[in-house]
């Protein structure tokens, strides 16, 4: 069974102006325990599939499956975590406390077993020893490995991450991207990442998903067949660079597309 499947899903939005289309007729699988990125134009709602999943928003048409289930079920049952590009953290909580905070929502654990998971899952992301610092003594990256071990505190099977590293440099950004495939590897999530980078897309992936200019839609399912696990002298390859290129040259062909689309010539 297939950790998340879309079927014919659309989402129109209501504004004042009227009517937007988002996505239209999107339509694609992720399977157990694989890596898939979505990728495409600003605003062509990448980040609206990732809240589609996770049932913050109704689709408009369509279905959304989970391990079989619908978000709202999934969500009760606790299928899915949600990493968002901002790692929200409260200022007067420690590390450990901010880590701890789903288990504590959903109860069932003591104290102690709350504290000696949240122990663990910080040293699976490489924050042993901060557990009592509180969150402006961490650097942006460190928060963001709070962030990514707070969302495994239920140790769901798939995990939504919209451009998690989008505001970090490019260093950190590489080390962080290393840091998730080596905690990705540790965990049985399906992982769903949204990303402007084509060259993290193909670091990280097993598939990369294009999608169109609204309304979106899956135009391409690029699978990454490079060899994990993965360093940065992967990322370097020649094999990683043709699949970059691969990928850039889907995107500028649906732009100038859309563009044609909407001016009825090709652009100077």
């Amino acid at each position: 069974m297939a950790s998340v499947k879309l079927e014919k899903i659309s989402k129109e939005f209501q504004l004042k102006d009227g009517a937007v289309l988002a996505l239209n007729d999107v339509n694609g699988e992720i399977g157990d325990r694989e890596f898939v990125s979505l990728i495409g134009p600003s605003g062509c709602g990448k980040s609206t599939v990732l809240r589609l999943i996770a049932g913050l928003v109704p689709p408009t048409n369509g279905e959304i499956r989970l391990h079989g289930l619908t978000p709202a079920a999934a969500r009760s049952q606790r299928m899915y975590a949600f990493v968002f590009q901002d790692p929200v953290m409260f200022p007067w909580r420690t590390v450990i406390k901010n880590v701890e905070m789903p288990l504590e929502v959903v109860g069932g654990k003591t104290s102690k077993e709350r504290a000696d998971h949240a122990q663990a899952l910080l040293k699976l992301v490489g924050l042993q020893g901060f557990e009592k610092a509180m969150p402006n003594q961490l650097s942006g990256g460190m928060k963001h490995r709070a962030a990514i071990a707070r969302a495994l505190m239920l140790e769901p099977p798939v995990l939504l991450m919209d451009e998690p590293f989008g505001a970090l440099d490019e260093i950190t950004r590489d080390r962080m991207n290393l840091e998730l495939l080596r905690i990705w590897g540790a965990t049985n999530a399906a992982v769903i990442f949204v990303t402007h980078s084509i060259e993290e897309a193909v670091f990280l992936s097993d598939r990369i998903l294009v999608l169109s200019p609204r309304p979106g839609t899956i135009v391409a399912d690029i699978p990454i067949d490079l060899p994990r696990p993965r360093t940065l002298l992967v990322k370097q390859s020649e094999q990683a660079f043709n699949y970059s290129t691969l990928v850039r040259k889907k995107l500028t062909e649906i732009t100038i597309a859309a563009e044609i689309d909407q001016f009825g010539a090709t652009p100077e």
